[in-house]
Formats: structure tokens, sequence, C-alpha cells
């Protein structure tokens, strides 16, 4: 059976210019359109800190996430968003199985 992972990835706005990690997000998002793999991507912004981010990747399965992480595209095309990645949460990002899934009904 293949499961599905998902990839957080932290950053943090620098103050002076707080749209910075959303137009980087854009940036890549539209790059990343037809990756083989890749179901969706949401930004998610902090409701009580709102500079800090989480970056949400949604994979077919893990074998297609480390493929395109491995690959020579990856680095290239996220460049955008490493000057703002926080690793106070540990590491910058993590990366993680599906092991439960509630759908709201209604």
């Amino acid at each position: 059976m293949t499961t599905r992972v998902r990839v957080l990835l932290y950053a943090t706005a620098p103050a002076d210019s707080p749209d910075a990690v959303a137009q980087a997000y854009h940036q890549i998002s539209t790059q990343l359109q037809g990756t083989p793999g890749l179901l969706r991507n949401e930004l998610l912004s902090g409701l009580d800190r709102p500079d800090t981010f989480v970056v949400l990747s949604e994979w077919a399965s893990e074998e297609a996430f480390l493929q395109w992480e491995r690959g020579p595209e990856h680095r290239q095309a996220t460049a955008p968003l490493r000057p703002y990645q926080d690793a106070g949460w540990r590491a910058a990002f993590g990366v993680y199985r599906v092991a439960g899934d509630y759908t709201a009904v209604g």
C-alpha cells in the first residue's frame, strides 16, 4: 500500500519584508505545478504570529517525494524560501507519513 506523505517547511518573514515568504511560496508553487507525485501544497500563517509560516505539501508517496528531493530541480526550485527557513522547531522542515485521516462530512 502506498502511503501519502506530507512535508512541513517552517519559515519566518523578516520584519522589513512581511510579504517575502508569501512571494517566495507563490513563485515556487508556480514552478512546481505538474511535478510527478505532488498532490497539493498550502501556505499557512500563524494566528498568533502572522510573520510565521508553514508550507505544507502533500505527496502521493514517500518514493515520489524522495525522487523529487534527490533530483536536480529540488534545490533550485526551493531556493527562494531558503533564506526564511526557521530551524527553531528542531529542523527547518519535517517529513511525515499520514498515520490517520478523518474527513469532516457536511
